[in-house]
């Protein structure tokens, strides 16, 4: 059927309100790490069925997330620092912060590699980290870029190459 579900993305391939979409995206990852952390605290450690479920959750959770940072930086960021030079410190700071996201889950997927039943104390601690690094990341990004992000509307692409 082929049913959009960007209705915001028009039919010309052309930007609108990413800066939007952007805060969109930060809440539905949000939201989720929230849901994740919930079920971590209704776990059994030493049952492995949910078990199984959690690390399935915990992957696709942090696949998530690492996609969304990777298209920032590839796509909006380096966007931005052509078109508005002066945003480049802020860039920069915006990535270092995606490279310590990406630390705590390259150690949440170790974590989750092999250990059964899952280490909960260890991925919640890892996990609680990230949770109050996040929050202060996106508020940060969200106050600097939405207006300059929002300001590409009409150019040529698409919100999924900008924001993943």
């Amino acid at each position: 059927m082929g049913m959009n579900v960007h209705p915001t993305s028009s039919p010309a391939g052309r930007l609108a309100a990413v800066g939007n979409q952007m805060i969109e995206i930060h809440l539905w990852l949000t939201a989720e790490l929230a849901r994740l952390r919930a079920s971590l605290d209704t776990a059994a450690p030493e049952d492995a069925h949910p078990s199984r479920d959690l690390r399935a959750h915990c992957l696709a959770f942090c696949a998530a997330l690492g996609r969304h940072h990777t298209a920032e930086d590839g796509g909006a960021f380096r966007l931005l620092a052509d078109q508005v030079p002066e945003l480049r410190p802020v860039l920069a700071n915006l990535i270092t912060d995606h490279e310590v996201v990406a630390g705590i889950l390259g150690r949440i997927e170790d974590l989750l590699g092999g250990a059964t039943p899952m280490p909960v104390a260890r991925v919640r601690g890892e996990l609680d980290g990230l949770a109050a690094l996040l929050e202060s990341h996106f508020r940060y990004e969200e106050k600097r870029l939405v207006t300059a992000l929002n300001a590409l509307t009409g150019q040529p692409g698409t919100v999924e190459d900008l924001l993943g």
